[in-house]
């Protein structure tokens, strides 16, 4: 269940769980560590998650190491309004989370590789880098063709 934070008209964010204001660092502290959150604008009922990560992720980008390039936001930006807009979104979303199994997979790996016997996290890194691909590609088929799904 997602933790909730309610915005108030005066711009403050307020964690009903731990009973206190929150800003958008704390927010971000959140999220990094695992919680998932839903802010509800307290006026309106809204849900305003979306625009309020969004102006988390915009105040980590002026930060000193960027996620996001300019040329990746301007190739983003290109795909609003274009008939592919639904797929990019889907598409990002699919890539992430392939990225964070490859990178959980990862870390498995390595303490494997720091256990008793370093040869098996070595002899598991084949395997999975040909998974990862093959999902990967199953996940861009189906949604590119979302009727010719394989059968395994």
């Amino acid at each position: 269940m997602p933790r909730t934070i309610k915005k108030y008209a005066n711009r403050r964010l307020y964690d009903t769980t731990a009973s206190s204001h929150v800003t958008l660092e704390g927010i971000r502290k959140l999220v990094a560590a695992g919680e998932e959150v839903r802010i509800i604008d307290d006026t309106s009922g809204e849900d305003v998650t979306r625009a309020i990560l969004l102006q988390v992720i915009s105040d980590e980008e002026q930060k000193g190491r960027p996620i996001l390039s300019a040329a990746m936001l301007q190739q983003i930006i290109r795909f609003y309004g274009n008939p592919m807009q639904d797929f990019m979104g889907k598409y990002l979303e699919q890539s992430m989370e392939v990225f964070m199994k490859q990178q959980q997979a990862m870390q498995e790996q390595f303490k494997d590789m720091m256990s008793a016997n370093p040869l098996t996290g070595m002899q598991n890194t084949g395997p999975f880098s040909a998974e990862a691909l093959q999902e990967m590609q199953k996940s861009f088929m189906e949604t590119w063709m979302p009727g010719s799904k394989k059968k395994s």
